[in-house]
Protein backbone atom coordinates (compact mmCIF):
# COMPACT_ATOMS: atom_id res chain seq x y z
CA UNK A 1 0.00 0.00 0.00
CA UNK A 2 2.34 2.30 0.93
CA UNK A 3 5.56 0.97 -0.97
CA UNK A 4 7.41 0.10 2.45
CA UNK A 5 9.77 -3.02 2.52
CA UNK A 6 8.22 -5.99 4.36
CA UNK A 7 10.46 -8.25 5.71
CA UNK A 8 9.24 -12.18 5.75
CA UNK A 9 6.61 -11.73 8.83
CA UNK A 10 3.95 -9.65 7.63
CA UNK A 11 0.45 -8.77 7.79
CA UNK A 12 -2.24 -8.61 5.55
CA UNK A 13 -5.91 -6.82 4.51
CA UNK A 14 -8.55 -7.97 2.47
CA UNK A 15 -10.25 -5.92 0.07
CA UNK A 16 -13.73 -6.35 1.08
CA UNK A 17 -15.57 -5.27 -2.77
CA UNK A 18 -13.23 -7.62 -4.67
CA UNK A 19 -12.76 -10.60 -2.09
CA UNK A 20 -8.51 -10.01 -2.68
CA UNK A 21 -5.80 -9.76 -0.18
CA UNK A 22 -2.82 -7.55 0.30
CA UNK A 23 0.22 -7.89 2.09
CA UNK A 24 1.06 -4.55 4.66
CA UNK A 25 3.25 -3.17 6.76
CA UNK A 26 2.47 -2.97 10.06
CA UNK A 27 1.58 0.75 10.39
CA UNK A 28 -0.77 0.07 6.87
CA UNK A 29 -2.60 -2.73 8.94
CA UNK A 30 -3.07 -0.52 11.63
CA UNK A 31 -5.14 1.67 9.51
CA UNK A 32 -7.56 -0.60 8.92
CA UNK A 33 -8.18 -2.97 12.00
CA UNK A 34 -11.55 -0.89 13.07
CA UNK A 35 -14.11 -3.43 12.57
CA UNK A 36 -17.13 -1.20 12.80
CA UNK A 37 -15.30 1.59 9.91
CA UNK A 38 -17.34 1.77 6.65
CA UNK A 39 -13.49 1.15 5.14
CA UNK A 40 -12.75 -0.10 1.54
CA UNK A 41 -10.47 -2.73 3.76
CA UNK A 42 -9.67 -4.74 6.64
CA UNK A 43 -7.29 -5.94 8.50
CA UNK A 44 -6.89 -9.81 8.96
CA UNK A 45 -6.23 -10.91 12.90
CA UNK A 46 -3.75 -13.57 13.55
CA UNK A 47 -6.73 -14.58 16.30
CA UNK A 48 -6.74 -18.88 16.12
CA UNK A 49 -9.35 -20.44 18.35
CA UNK A 50 -10.08 -24.02 18.44
CA UNK A 51 -13.78 -24.30 19.02
CA UNK A 52 -13.63 -28.00 20.90
CA UNK A 53 -17.19 -27.52 21.75
CA UNK A 54 -18.92 -27.03 18.31
CA UNK A 55 -20.63 -29.98 17.72
CA UNK A 56 -21.39 -30.79 14.30
CA UNK A 57 -22.57 -34.45 13.18
CA UNK A 58 -21.86 -36.61 10.20
CA UNK A 59 -25.30 -36.12 8.75
CA UNK A 60 -24.78 -32.41 9.28
CA UNK A 61 -21.79 -32.21 7.28
CA UNK A 62 -23.28 -34.16 4.54
CA UNK A 63 -26.44 -31.15 4.51
CA UNK A 64 -23.73 -28.91 3.77
CA UNK A 65 -23.35 -30.71 0.54
CA UNK A 66 -19.40 -30.38 1.31
CA UNK A 67 -17.25 -33.01 -1.67
CA UNK A 68 -14.58 -33.03 0.45
CA UNK A 69 -12.52 -33.64 4.50
CA UNK A 70 -11.98 -30.03 4.69
CA UNK A 71 -13.87 -26.87 3.71
CA UNK A 72 -14.25 -22.88 5.57
CA UNK A 73 -16.86 -21.01 6.19
CA UNK A 74 -17.16 -17.10 6.19
CA UNK A 75 -19.62 -14.16 6.14
CA UNK A 76 -19.06 -11.88 3.01
CA UNK A 77 -19.87 -8.74 3.81
CA UNK A 78 -20.60 -7.71 0.39
CA UNK A 79 -22.64 -10.21 -0.14
CA UNK A 80 -24.20 -10.63 2.95
CA UNK A 81 -24.20 -14.15 3.25
CA UNK A 82 -21.52 -16.82 4.14
CA UNK A 83 -19.85 -18.65 1.83
CA UNK A 84 -17.93 -21.85 1.84
CA UNK A 85 -14.82 -23.07 0.11
CA UNK A 86 -12.83 -26.03 -0.36
CA UNK A 87 -9.38 -26.86 -1.40
CA UNK A 88 -8.27 -28.86 -4.15
CA UNK A 89 -6.12 -29.00 -7.18
CA UNK A 90 -7.36 -25.90 -8.70
CA UNK A 91 -6.91 -23.44 -6.17
CA UNK A 92 -10.29 -22.84 -3.67
CA UNK A 93 -13.46 -24.23 -4.72
CA UNK A 94 -16.84 -22.31 -3.79
CA UNK A 95 -19.72 -24.54 -2.72
CA UNK A 96 -23.19 -24.20 -3.38
CA UNK A 97 -23.86 -23.75 0.32
CA UNK A 98 -27.54 -24.58 1.39
CA UNK A 99 -27.68 -22.15 3.82
CA UNK A 100 -30.34 -23.32 5.90
CA UNK A 101 -27.94 -26.25 6.52
CA UNK A 102 -25.17 -23.89 7.90
CA UNK A 103 -27.82 -21.93 9.85
CA UNK A 104 -29.16 -25.09 11.64
CA UNK A 105 -24.98 -25.59 12.74
CA UNK A 106 -24.55 -22.22 13.71
CA UNK A 107 -27.92 -21.69 15.78
CA UNK A 108 -26.62 -25.32 17.51
CA UNK A 109 -23.54 -23.54 17.91
CA UNK A 110 -23.40 -19.73 18.42
CA UNK A 111 -19.70 -19.44 19.00
CA UNK A 112 -19.49 -19.90 15.13
CA UNK A 113 -20.92 -16.26 15.21
CA UNK A 114 -18.11 -15.08 16.79
CA UNK A 115 -15.83 -14.78 13.44
CA UNK A 116 -15.49 -11.00 11.88
CA UNK A 117 -16.86 -11.05 8.44
CA UNK A 118 -14.06 -11.12 5.51
CA UNK A 119 -11.21 -11.49 7.79
CA UNK A 120 -11.53 -14.39 9.87
CA UNK A 121 -13.15 -17.92 9.01
CA UNK A 122 -14.54 -21.27 10.45
CA UNK A 123 -12.37 -24.04 9.73
CA UNK A 124 -13.47 -27.44 9.51
CA UNK A 125 -11.83 -30.91 9.25
CA UNK A 126 -13.46 -34.16 8.82
CA UNK A 127 -11.98 -37.28 9.51
CA UNK A 128 -14.39 -40.05 9.66
CA UNK A 129 -17.32 -39.15 12.00
CA UNK A 130 -14.65 -36.87 13.51
CA UNK A 131 -15.36 -33.28 12.52
CA UNK A 132 -12.84 -30.32 14.21
CA UNK A 133 -13.33 -26.86 14.17
CA UNK A 134 -11.62 -23.73 14.58
CA UNK A 135 -11.62 -20.05 14.14
CA UNK A 136 -9.04 -18.66 12.00
CA UNK A 137 -7.71 -15.65 9.75
CA UNK A 138 -8.69 -15.83 6.64
CA UNK A 139 -5.41 -15.56 5.09
CA UNK A 140 -4.25 -19.11 6.76
CA UNK A 141 -6.94 -21.20 4.58
CA UNK A 142 -5.89 -19.35 1.98
CA UNK A 143 -2.33 -20.54 2.76
CA UNK A 144 -3.81 -23.89 2.73
CA UNK A 145 -5.22 -23.87 -0.56
CA UNK A 146 -1.83 -22.67 -1.67
CA UNK A 147 0.11 -25.24 -0.27
CA UNK A 148 -1.93 -28.04 -0.99
CA UNK A 149 -2.78 -26.77 -4.42
CA UNK A 150 1.12 -26.51 -5.16
CA UNK A 151 1.98 -30.13 -3.96
CA UNK A 152 -1.11 -31.25 -5.71
CA UNK A 153 -0.77 -34.68 -7.45
CA UNK A 154 -3.33 -37.20 -8.94
CA UNK A 155 -7.07 -37.95 -7.92
CA UNK A 156 -6.13 -37.49 -4.13
CA UNK A 157 -3.50 -35.42 -3.74
CA UNK A 158 -0.89 -37.41 -3.63
CA UNK A 159 1.65 -38.14 -0.32
CA UNK A 160 2.97 -35.07 -0.16
CA UNK A 161 -0.17 -32.87 -0.23
CA UNK A 162 -1.47 -34.92 2.55
CA UNK A 163 1.81 -34.45 4.22
CA UNK A 164 0.81 -30.39 4.05
CA UNK A 165 -2.04 -30.90 4.77
CA UNK A 166 -0.89 -32.52 8.58
CA UNK A 167 2.21 -29.70 9.10
CA UNK A 168 -0.96 -27.12 8.38
CA UNK A 169 -2.90 -28.43 11.32
CA UNK A 170 -0.36 -28.86 13.72
CA UNK A 171 0.45 -25.30 12.99
CA UNK A 172 -3.15 -24.09 13.59
CA UNK A 173 -3.84 -26.45 16.61
CA UNK A 174 -0.01 -25.14 17.90
CA UNK A 175 -1.76 -21.68 17.48
CA UNK A 176 -5.20 -22.05 18.47
CA UNK A 177 -6.60 -20.87 22.01
CA UNK A 178 -9.80 -22.66 23.47
CA UNK A 179 -12.76 -20.74 22.42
Amino acid sequence: MCSAAMGGEHSHVVDVRSRSMMCTCRPCYLLFTNADAALAYRSVPDRYLRCDAVAISPGQWDDLAIPVGIAFFFTHSSRQQVVAFYPGPAGATESELPLKAWEDIVEANPVLLAAEQDVEAILLRRRGDDITCYLVPIDACYELVGRLRQQWRGFDGGQQAKRELEAFFESVEARAQPA
